[in-house]
């Protein structure tokens, strides 16, 4: 019997777990899901035979080594920052680790010994990063075949809240980690337009208005996605003059959430403790501390907009009570959001993915674009869930049958993860659409 050590039971772990139970009595399979909140685990097991619920707080080093020596192979789909503790558990216990975030550096630096030991680090398999990676590569791979030079390359990814669950002003509502929602774009982003560089600090990421036409899905909004740079070297698209990696929102999202940062409510400081438990009355001391009260009041008053959707927030009211005593601007944010916009058990989310790629082959020039809209089923099985989950889930499927023969630290990118993932993610319903069109002949 293989074991398969999940850590994390959390928002995007439902549809792995799902999946690999499904799989599990036919594979021989046991798989052993570790999270800090075992009630929510054994709720997410379900029974099953072939599930096992860890109560397991994963900074205690010696409860989370011994779950790790006696896994075949290991999922984390921890926070970020709490991977590396993983990484090196698994190294020192000879384990193959898959996870759905990014890459960083911390985990570079393992990489000889990775090599070394023979193991397969598998990281940014999830939806972005993952689905966009192997999808991306296939379009590219093929043009490649062919002969063609890519021009420009703009990828677009984004959650969302699909139409017939959308009732608030903020068409949006939270189907992942709302501290991720909270700290998005605060690493600023850096992408290639036009063959120049261009770095924008975190106050001007959702700084303009930039829209996207979506088939079947209308205009959304857009921001840059981080750092867009690293990953023109790995898709091997040195030559092109556009290279951009985003997230997808609805424009009033984008609308609002520039106000909110520039009245400093996504600020990870100061932290200060308050006597009263009213949001309205928290705000003002929020907003009193980063000399931002005239600014809010003036926006209540001249634009409408972000007047309803501050109190669909629950900035402006009292009928929510805080549930705590400290918090930072961010923290206090999180919790209006987690309270607000939060899923109802029967709303539908929606994840977005849209490449556009400009080629030239054969003097023409080419716009292929290639589209994913898919909703989620409820508040559980979510579209995000889904997509983050599955091609975790179907690689582990995939090594386990040793049909993924790789050591080493890696992402995605080849075609020996695309070839066979993406045919299986299209067998769940995961599908993408593609429009190709002739720009100019030359």
């Amino acid at each position: 019997m293989k074991i398969i050590l999940l850590f994390g039971a959390g928002k995007s772990a439902t549809v792995l777990i799902k999946y690999l139970l499904g799989k599990a009595p036919k594979m021989d399979w046991k798989l052993v899901v570790a999270d800090a909140d075992e009630t929510l685990v054994n709720q997410k097991l379900a029974g099953h035979p072939k599930g096992t619920a860890l109560g397991l707080d994963v900074k205690n080093e010696v409860a989370r080594q011994e779950a790790i020596a006696q896994a075949n192979l290991v999922i984390s789909l921890l926070p970020p920052h709490l991977h590396i503790l993983v990484a090196k558990d698994c190294l020192k216990c000879h384990k193959h680790l898959f996870t759905a975030s990014y890459l960083d550096k911390e985990v570079e630096l393992l990489q000889q010994e990775i090599q070394n030991k023979g193991l397969l680090f598998l990281y940014e398999m999830g939806l972005d990063p993952g689905i966009d990676h192997m999808s991306a590569m296939a379009l590219l791979d093929r043009i490649g075949s062919r002969g063609g030079k890519v021009k420009s390359f703009i990828s677009h990814c984004g959650g969302l809240v699909a139409p017939q669950s959308d009732n608030n002003p903020w068409h949006y509502k939270i189907s992942w980690n709302p501290a991720n929602v909270v700290a998005a774009g605060k690493q600023g982003a850096i992408y290639k337009q036009q063959n120049q560089i261009v770095e924008l600090p975190y106050e001007q990421v959702f700084g303009q208005e930039r829209t996207v036409a979506i088939d079947n899905a209308g205009i959304l909004a857009w921001y840059p996605n981080r750092n867009s740079i690293p990953y023109i070297s790995l898709y091997q698209l040195e030559e092109t003059s556009t290279f951009i990696r985003t997230t997808l929102r609805h424009p009033a999202f984008i609308s609002g959430w520039k106000k909110l940062i520039e009245l400093g409510l996504t600020q990870d400081e100061p932290v200060t403790s308050f006597s009263t438990t009213s949001s309205s009355e928290i705000l003002v001391k929020l907003l009193a501390s980063s000399k931002q009260n005239e600014v809010f009041q003036k926006w209540m008053l001249h634009d409408s907009l972000f007047a309803i959707q501050a109190s669909a927030i629950g900035l402006t009211n009292n009928s929510y009570q805080m549930k705590r005593r400290d918090y930072s601007p961010a923290t206090f944010l999180q919790e209006l959001l987690e309270q607000y916009l939060v899923m109802k058990e029967l709303d539908q989310d929606r994840v977005i993915m849209q490449h556009e790629i400009i080629y030239h082959l054969m003097n023409k020039e080419y716009s292929l674009i290639s589209t994913l809209v898919l909703d989620g089923k409820n508040a559980t099985e979510t579209a995000m869930a889904k997509t983050v989950g599955l091609p975790l889930a179907i690689a582990a499927e995939l090594f386990l049958e040793n049909k993924i023969e790789l050591i080493g630290l890696h992402r995605p990118l080849s075609p020996l993860f695309y070839q066979q993932i993406l045919p299986a993610l299209e067998n769940e319903g995961v599908c993408f659409s593609e429009k190709e069109t002739t720009i100019s002949t030359n």
